[in-house]
């Protein structure tokens, strides 16, 4: 409902033509712009006014107004002292914070480490690089290993015979399996 309406306002043409229109934006800003001097203006006839009420004006001689302005310049000297001593008290206990901090991440270790990385190396490459200059010939690590024989799985291979040809005698039966099995067993 309300896209409607918004769309039937996008489409109607404004009754303003586009050259009535901009003189129409350009007077308003002319009336604006003038009004806002004229409101500068008051305010600083209001500035004036308000001091003048509140702060009478100074009467006194030249010789006092110097002495014034004198005791004004060294107080501020003095708060002028006081504040870069305190600025350089600052600096130097944040540089001090900063070395300390600096000593204990020392003192902890937490510098940080790289990830190490597994390497494949050979036996004579880790003699190498243990033993140096000493390590002249390559050791056989595989010679003084046990050796397994083969031979005894074959005879275990060897007794096996067919299983078959021996089911009366491991049955325990003792040819009384014939009895059981009918004629067309044999």
């Amino acid at each position: 409902f309300v896209s409607d309406i918004i769309g039937s306002f996008l489409q109607k043409k404004p009754k303003i033509s586009a050259s009535r229109r901009l003189f129409l934006k350009t007077k308003i800003l002319k009336k604006a712009s003038t009004l806002l001097a004229e409101e500068k203006e008051q305010k600083k006839i209001d500035r004036e006014q308000t001091l003048s009420e509140r702060l009478p004006p100074l009467k006194l001689p030249l010789l006092c107004l110097q002495n014034l302005c004198k005791e004004l310049h060294q107080k501020i000297d003095v708060v002028d002292e006081e504040r870069y001593d305190f600025e350089s008290k600052v600096v130097k206990n944040d540089k001090e914070i900063g070395d300390l901090n600096h000593k204990v991440f020392e003192l902890k270790g937490k510098m940080k480490r790289p990830a190490l990385k597994r390497v494949r190396v050979s036996a004579d490459a880790m003699l190498g690089a243990l033993l140096g200059a000493r390590h002249k010939e390559s050791i056989d690590f595989k010679a003084n290993l046990k050796t397994v024989k083969k031979e005894e799985e074959k005879k275990q291979n060897q007794e096996v015979t067919d299983w078959r040809k021996n089911v009366d005698a491991m049955s325990g039966m003792e040819g009384r399996k014939k009895l059981f099995a009918g004629p067309t067993a044999q």
